[in-house]
C-alpha cells in the first residue's frame, strides 16, 4: 500500500506487534497514545458514520483508500452573461408588455384619420419600451435586496438568484436596476411630454394667442413617478431608498404586491395607450371624466392633432371599454405573483416577509388564485353575453369569448394550485404555467378585441 492509508496500516501492525510484547497494565497508556495520534490528524481513522466520509479510488494520487471529509464539489460558475440573464428573468417581459399590446387592440384603427394613426404606434412602443424597462429594473432590484434582506438564502425552491448564488455582486444588481430605472423615467418623460403637448393642442384656439398656459399632464406624471419609485420600493432595502430615509419600505415585504401587481401590470400598462390616444385626439378632460363620464357620440373632426377629437377613437364606451378589459389580464397577472408567494411562504416567514400567503395562509393563496383565474373567464362570458369589454355590433361580441381557447392551459394550473397538494419547489412549473396563460390568453383577447371592431 502506499499514500497516506498504507502508512496507517503499517503502524498500525507495527502497533499491534508492539502491544504482543506489553504488560497488561501499559496497554491504556498506549491505546491513549494510538488515540491521540490519530486526533493530532497524523492518523487517518475512520468514523463510526462512513457516509461522513469518502475513500479515495486508487488512482496513485493520495492512495487507494484516503479518507476525506464528503463535502458538496462546488457549483461551477456561469458566465457573466448567465449570471446577468438569471437576474434579468426576460421570462417575466410578457407580465408587462402583453398589457400594453390589449391595450393598443382597443385603439380603433378605423376611427380616426391616417394622419392619427401614427399615435398609436408611437404610444405602444413608448409604453411597451417604459413597461419593460420598469420590469427589468423590479426584477434586478429584487434579485438585490432580497439577497442582503436574507429572503434569498440556501433555502430558496424557486429559480436562482444571481446576486444570492454568489454570480453577481449586490453593487452589480443595483447597479443594473439604477440603469434600467434612468432609461424608464427618460422614456417616461418623453411620454409625458407626448400627452401634455397633447392637452395643449386640444385646449389652444379657445381664446387669445398665449392666453393658456402650455398644458401638463399631471396625471400620467404621476403615473410615471410612481412606477420608477415602486420599481425599487417593491422589494425595498437600503439602497437606494436608504438613502433617503425610505429603507423601511417596501410593497412586497408589507402584503401589497398583489395590489401593486394588479395596478401597474394590469390596468395601468392596459389602458396606457387608449388613455394617450385619447389625449392625442382632443380628449382634455381629467381622467376620471375619461372614465366615468363616456360619451356615446361619434368624433367629432378636427379636435386634435389628427384630426378627431371625442371618445370615438376607443369605442363608444372610452377609456371605461379599456378599463373593463384590463381586468382580466390584471387579475391573471397577479396569479402569477400569488403562486410565486405560495411557493416561498416558508422562506419569506423567517425573512420577515409578509406576503398575504404569509398573513392568511395556504388557504387563502390557493383561494385566491383560483377567484383570480375562474373570474378572468367569467368575466369573458359576461362581457359577450351582455356587452361590454371588447363588445361591438351583436353579431361581432361574441369574438370577446376567444379566450376560452386558454382553457386547457388553466386547467392544470388550477388543479395544481387551487384544489392539489402541489407545494414547495413543485409550484415552480406552475409560476411559468401561469405567465403561459396570461400570455396566450392575452393575445386571444387581443385577437377577440379586433375582430369585433
Amino acid at each position: 500500500p502506499t499514500g497516506a492509508h498504507g502508512t496507517a496500516a503499517a503502524a498500525a501492525a507495527v502497533a499491534s506487534s508492539e502491544l504482543k510484547s506489553l504488560s497488561p497494565d501499559s496497554t491504556p497508556d498506549l491505546y491513549r497514545d494510538l488515540d491521540a495520534f490519530s486526533y493530532e490528524g497524523r492518523l487517518p481513522s475512520r468514523s463510526e458514520d462512513d457516509e461522513d466520509h469518502s475513500i479515495g479510488d486508487g488512482d496513485g494520487d493520495g492512495g487507494p483508500g484516503l479518507v476525506t471529509d464528503n463535502e458538496p464539489e462546488p457549483e461551477p460558475r456561469p458566465s457573466k452573461s448567465y449570471a446577468w440573464l438569471t437576474a434579468t428573468r426576460p421570462h417575466t417581459l410578457t407580465a408587462s408588455v402583453v398589457p400594453v399590446l390589449v391595450g393598443s387592440s382597443l385603439v380603433h384603427p378605423t376611427r380616426h384619420p391616417p394622419a392619427a394613426r401614427s399615435h398609436v404606434a408611437r404610444a405602444s412602443l413608448s409604453l411597451g419600451t417604459f413597461a419593460a424597462l420598469i420590469q427589468l429594473a423590479t426584477n434586478l432590484h429584487n434579485d438585490y435586496a432580497d439577497f442582503v434582506k436574507g429572503a434569498d438564502d440556501e433555502r430558496r425552491v424557486g429559480q436562482a438568484r444571481a446576486t444570492a448564488k454568489g454570480w453577481l455582486s449586490p453593487a452589480e444588481t443595483a447597479g443594473g436596476a439604477t440603469v434600467c430605472l434612468v432609461a424608464a423615467a427618460a422614456v417616461g418623460m418623453e411620454l409625458v411630454r407626448f400627452s401634455s403637448a397633447s392637452m395643449s393642442m386640444s385646449t389652444a384656439g379657445g381664446g387669445e394667442e398665449g392666453e393658456e398656459p402650455p398644458a401638463f399632464d399631471v396625471f400620467f406624471a404621476i403615473v410615471v413617478a410612481t412606477s420608477c419609485f415602486n420599481a425599487v420600493a417593491y422589494t425595498g432595502g437600503p439602497y437606494p431608498l436608504g438613502y433617503v430615509g425610505l429603507g423601511w419600505v417596501s410593497i412586497g415585504y408589507s402584503g401589497l404586491g398583489d395590489l401593486f401587481v394588479f395596478l401597474y401590470f394590469g390596468l395601468v400598462a392596459t389602458l396606457g395607450v387608449p388613455y394617450m390616444c385619447l389625449r392625442a385626439c382632443g380628449d382634455s378632460r381629467v381622467w376620471t371624466e375619461m372614465l366615468l363620464s363616456p360619451s356615446s357620440s361619434p368624433p367629432p373632426s378636427g379636435g386634435g392633432p389628427g384630426g378627431t377629437g371625442g371618445t370615438g377613437i376607443v369605442g363608444e364606451a372610452g377609456l371605461l371599454e379599456a378599463f373593463l378589459t384590463a381586468l382580466p389580464v390584471s387579475s391573471l397577472a397577479t396569479a402569477i405573483i400569488v403562486v410565486n408567494n405560495l411557493r416561498d411562504r416558508n422562506t419569506d416567514v423567517a425573512a420577515g416577509k409578509r406576503t398575504l400567503a404569509v398573513r392568511f395562509g395556504e388557504k387563502f393563496a390557493r383561494a385566491e388564485y383560483a377567484t383570480l383565474v375562474l373570474s378572468s373567464y367569467a368575466f369573458q362570458v359576461y362581457a359577450a353575453a351582455f356587452g361590454g369589454a371588447s363588445h361591438g355590433p351583436d353579431g361581432r361580441r361574441w369574438w370577446g369569448l376567444l379566450p376560452l381557447l386558454s382553457l386547457p392551459v388553466a386547467v392544470p394550473q388550477l388543479r395544481a394550485v387551487a384544489f392539489g397538494g402541489k407545494d414547495g419547489a413543485e409550484l415552480n412549473e406552475h409560476v411559468g404555467g401561469t405567465a403561459r396563460l396570461q400570455l396566450l390568453y392575452s393575445m386571444l383577447l387581443t385577437a377577440g378585441v379586433m375582430m369585433s371592431w
